[in-house]
């Protein structure tokens, strides 16, 4: 089908209400779970974040007509936690009904939505709450009353919204506030997946940290994240990692690397049958790929390969250029700022079209035992043991 031809019978089906496939929340969890999925992590193509505060749901509604037309079936959707909860006591009404009118766009479209709560950290900002930011965040009490109340206030507004896919804690809350022991980490993140599981049972509630934990001490133990998670959310990037030291991006290191992860988190938890969701994974386009949606097909088919449940690309749209941001956050999209979906994003809709609602098939060997010590070095040797990589050791890949 000619992408012109796919955009009019597409956008023919939502003006029709038709439903798009995908699975029902009220499925049982562990079929759920083992279904795969595809989605966005959404960034609005106007105003970026600051669209929390200058609420324009058209554009929103625009964004997301986009969204369900290359085939995603879900987006994360990040809170910024200052902006919701502007003093300890209150939690913003305003923000909260804006979070609600965007849970019935997002529904109309057959869009389920994770909600990141506690962030925090987005894009390479911190957004701290400044009322308790001396405190130490794992361990204070004084954060806890804080945090109970918009954990609250926010399950109010989300549980009657059947598209309501879960909470992740934050986006990528260890890059914001670091802890130390790491038995600190694991008590708080129990603590708040309980009162989640409490506040909103049979949803589907998650930490999605960056890859850190799992490749050195930090915040939180890998055995706890794999543990408390019914599904673990892994964040996949390849020059983050540090992939590229042993290949280019369209060799085994980079191509891998769900995969590869995946073997790592269930080895950590003993776990490995272990659904896995690649939450967050991307790439800018890079002088190393010639052919971008190429890159996107590869990695992805190898993580299904790696038994990988879920697959959540960074991010929904570029970002505008009027905004200061790091110079590859610009063009990580599927979509343009003016709503046009690029090559790559007709390959992600081939994918979802392909994979959305098969049965996930984990590797039946079992991963070999975790590195003995937590660096990013054992942490890539065993990898790359796994991938039977040996560095530049084979052309590569065209």
């Amino acid at each position: 089908m000619n992408r012109r031809k796919f955009i009019s019978t597409t956008s023919a089906a939502l003006a029709a209400g038709a439903v798009l496939p995908g699975i029902a929340l009220g499925a049982n969890p562990d079929d759920r779970l083992m279904r795969h999925r595809f989605g966005l992590n959404y960034v609005p193509s106007k105003n970026w974040a600051f669209s929390w505060n200058d609420w324009k749901p058209g554009d929103i509604a625009r964004d997301f007509d986009s969204i369900a037309a290359i085939g995603a079936d879900h987006i994360r959707m990040t809170l910024i936690w200052p902006w919701f909860q502007p003093n300890p006591i209150i939690v913003s009404p305003a923000h909260l009904d804006r979070l609600e009118e965007l849970m019935r766009l997002a529904n109309e479209r057959k869009l389920d939505v994770l909600v990141t709560l506690y962030t925090g950290w987005l894009s390479g900002y911190a957004f701290k709450p400044p009322y308790l930011e001396a405190a130490d965040f794992y361990s204070d009490p004084k954060w806890k009353p804080v945090r109970d109340l918009l954990l609250l206030e926010v399950s109010k507004r989300l549980k009657p919204h059947p598209n309501f896919l879960g909470f992740d804690l934050g986006n990528e809350i260890n890059c914001c506030w670091k802890g130390s022991p790491t038995a600190a980490g694991d008590a708080w993140m129990d603590d708040v997946f309980k009162q989640m599981h409490d506040q909103a049972p049979d949803r589907i509630h998650v930490n999605g940290v960056d890859h850190g934990p799992f490749f050195r001490v930090d915040t939180f133990s890998p055995e706890a994240l794999v543990a408390q998670q019914d599904i673990v959310a892994l964040h996949c990037w390849p020059q983050w990692t540090g992939a590229k030291k042993y290949g280019s991006y369209m060799d085994t290191p980079s191509i891998q690397l769900q995969s590869a992860m995946a073997a790592l988190a269930r080895s950590y938890g003993n776990a490995p049958a272990k659904p896995v969701w690649v939450q967050e994974f991307g790439l800018s386009p890079n002088p190393d790929v010639a052919d971008f949606p190429k890159w996107l097909e590869l990695v992805v088919t190898s993580g299904i390969a790696g038994g990988v449940s879920w697959f959540t690309w960074w991010k929904s749209h570029d970002v505008e250029r009027q905004f200061q941001f790091s110079s590859e956050q610009y063009t990580r999209g599927l979509i343009t700022v003016e709503n046009k979906i690029k090559e790559q994003g007709f390959m992600f809709k081939r994918l979802a079209d392909a994979y959305r609602g098969k049965a996930v098939n984990i590797p039946k060997k079992s991963p070999p035992p975790p590195p003995a010590r937590r660096t990013d070095e054992t942490t890539w040797q065993w990898m790359l043991d796994w991938m039977e990589w040996k560095a530049n050791n084979l052309p590569t890949r065209k």
